[in-house]
């Protein structure tokens, strides 16, 4: 399987008999057993024998003219986060080595089988999800392609995914989204990342971080690959975007919060992607969002995640604790410093949020600001210092998280020129403009390429 592979083109591959699915994971096993790559940790399970198996009963099945869907046969990788029947899901942790395997697939992943995609492996990630780094102190943090030795972090929580894809160890990867899961790691390795409007895809079947902000979505090397499996996992067919113009496309920029502590690469970056989308025609307009302040006043309560996730892990915490990375412990029991009353608060908080949000962008397209303000640090800096850790995590998630808590969908897409470092383009619409969202980014896509 070539580097960066669309989904459409292996499955015209496959098709046409240029090439076969057990040749496609064949060649993502062995960049995954390379010993020079990130395979060792960017994954945490390989699922070497089943996956060369359904590859040869998909090129039967294909001969016969019975393949499911024109991408059976194509392989792809899961976050640990998600149930598997037959694996433990660890979700990143060592906590829970031990616990009885999945009985059942996640529903989201069950209809990607159903269709015909390989599962190859389970990729590493933050431990719980609770995290936009990417740092696992158990397993080890795979790095971002960019500068490799430096080592770089990789960006959270899905970790594994982004890299399984940018170094070409499967054609894409599905991870979860809860303050920008999908979106970070994206916009570090230089992929295309999708968060959906939650309510879309079931969430079931997998450990969960915030039962309020979760969201499940795919990493992929483009914005139809995204679309493709969103389409899949959601069970909502989405037309092929036909070839759009951008004149008159409605952007907006916020001038408030989601453009501060950008470092040079990313506003260079930024500033060109702008230049490009006015070239073609769009219709651009900064704005105060005055609305994100209801965000800072919701996290001052603690939020969401910390307690929706400390109810799932108190008991196991009580038992285990000790096995937890300290980083994501001392967040979690931060929810027993939250009052009901607190919580209560802040989702009357989050349903005016929704409103205003609504209400402000009801009269663009789309918004658009940086995936994340800074490039990719190194790894070690960030294990050997706890302040920075914590301070460049909440710079990490502060854009892509306002989206989760307007309850949006969103996609990270590279806006970086070859060779320079991975940045990403965050476009962003109001919950239930999934297929519009797609609309867009496909010709944005197509117009930064050129």
């Amino acid at each position: 399987m070539a580097e960066r592979m669309t989904l459409g083109a292996l499955a015209q591959d496959l098709a046409e008999g240029r090439t076969s699915a057990r040749k496609l994971v064949r060649e993502c096993l062995d960049r995954i057993a390379d010993p020079a790559g990130e395979g060792a940790l960017a994954f945490l399970k390989v699922h070497s024998e089943q996956a060369l198996a359904a590859a040869s009963a998909y090129d039967q099945l294909r001969e016969a003219g019975l393949a499911p869907s024109p991408y059976a046969g194509i392989p792809i990788s899961v976050k640990d986060l998600f149930d598997l029947a037959g694996d433990v899901t660890t979700a990143g942790s060592v906590a829970l080595k031990d616990a009885a395997p999945a009985l059942a697939d996640a529903p989201a992943i069950a209809r990607l089988k159903a269709a015909g995609f390989i599962i190859i492996g389970r990729t590493n990630m933050t431990e719980f999800a609770y995290s936009g780094l990417g740092l696992n102190p158990h397993y080890g943090t795979p790095a971002t392609p960019y500068d490799r030795a430096t080592r770089r972090i990789p960006g959270g929580s899905s970790s594994g995914a982004a890299v399984s894809v940018a170094d070409g160890m499967a054609a894409a990867a599905i991870g979860s989204d809860t303050g920008g899961s999908c979106r970070i790691p994206a916009a570090l390795c230089g992929v295309v990342g999708y968060k959906p409007t939650a309510s879309v895809i079931p969430r079931d079947g997998a450990v969960p971080l915030s039962t309020t902000l979760d969201s499940f979505g795919p990493l992929a090397n483009s914005v139809d690959c995204c679309r493709v499996l969103h389409q899949v996992m959601s069970a909502t067919p989405l037309e092929a975007p036909r070839a759009a113009t951008l004149r008159g496309l409605r952007v907006v920029v916020p001038e408030n919060v989601m453009l501060d502590n950008m470092d040079r690469d990313v506003a260079d970056a930024f500033d060109r992607a702008l230049r490009t989308l006015a070239l073609t025609g769009a219709q651009i307009e900064r704005r105060v969002f005055p609305a994100f302040d209801l965000v800072a006043a919701m996290n001052a309560k603690i939020g969401f995640s910390a307690p929706e996730a400390y109810a799932w892990h108190r008991d196991l915490i009580e038992t285990r604790g000790d096995q937890y990375d300290p980083r994501v412990l001392v967040r979690m029991v931060k929810a027993r410093e939250q009052t009901g009353a607190d919580y209560v608060d802040i989702l009357s908080l989050r349903r005016q949020l929704v409103a205003a949000m609504d209400e402000a962008l009801a009269t663009f397209d789309i918004m658009v600001a940086p995936t994340v303000p800074q490039i990719a640090p190194s790894i070690a800096a960030l294990e050997a210092d706890d302040a920075l850790y914590a301070s460049t995590n909440g710079l990490m998630l502060r854009n892509p998280s306002i989206v989760n808590m307007f309850d949006g969908c969103a996609i990270s897409l590279p806006m970086h020129r070859a060779g320079e470092a991975p940045t990403g383009l965050m476009l962003a619409a109001s919950g239930g403009r999934d297929a519009a969202l797609f609309a867009y980014a496909t010709a944005i896509e197509q117009a930064l390429a050129v």
